[in-house]
């Protein structure tokens, strides 16, 4: 009897482990890719480039110190043509390229309870470093760049209810336990104190979020 007790305990102990390994495993980072408009808080903006908004792109790469905490990082690009608006005098001259690249430093809180959950709410904010360039037609480029801050918040939907198979796929494959599609609204503070001008404004975002 001894020896049945004992090899059938031998045989329980991987599979005990196992199921420990699978209890421990989850995403650790999650990585964003979105794109959407920007609308600059910047007056008349849209007398001088035509539109009220510009087109802007995103990207975001975060460490999850809990399941419903994330500290990262994200990056992003906006860019419009019009006539020339100097953010440092706004006055205008001749045709322009107004580009900004801001740096985000931020923390986000996950609404998620349990990993089957379809939809998820979250916020978050933190430090933005607002980099800006102007390039004027035949008067040169002003660039700079200035700090200030950002808050979002969005709904996520998890993807992997959608398609199991392409789920697991992913997962043997690339090590992605989720997908999510988002939308989401961001607003940003980026002020040139020297000419009281506000270089952030309100984007409105969609995009994919990968955790792995």
């Amino acid at each position: 009897m001894k020896k049945i007790i004992l090899l059938a305990l031998a045989l329980l102990l991987p599979a005990a482990a196992d199921a420990a390994d699978t209890a421990l495993d989850r995403p650790y980072w999650s990585l964003e890719i979105k794109g959407g408009v920007f609308a600059p808080a910047l007056g008349n903006w849209e007398q001088y480039y035509g539109t009220s908004n510009m087109p802007v792109y995103e990207g975001a790469l975060a460490y999850k110190l809990l399941r419903q905490v994330e500290v990262g990082v994200g990056v992003g690009s906006a860019k419009d043509k019009g006539q020339a608006y100097a953010p440092n005098h706004g006055t205008t001259s001749g045709q322009v390229t107004y580009e900004l690249y801001p740096i985000n430093v931020f923390v986000l809180l996950r609404g998620i309870g349990s990993e089957s959950q379809w939809l998820v709410p979250y916020v978050g904010g933190g430090w933005t470093r607002m980099y800006y360039r102007q390039k004027v037609e035949d008067q040169g480029t002003v660039s700079g760049s200035v700090n200030g801050y950002h808050v979002r918040g969005g709904l996520q939907l998890d993807l992997n209810g959608l398609d199991p198979d392409a789920a697991n796929d992913m997962y043997m494959d690339y090590g992605v336990f989720h997908t999510y599609f988002f939308v989401e609204a961001e607003q940003t503070k980026a002020r040139l104190s020297s000419a009281a001008v506000d270089l952030g404004g309100t984007a409105y975002l969609m995009g994919l979020m990968f955790e792995f």
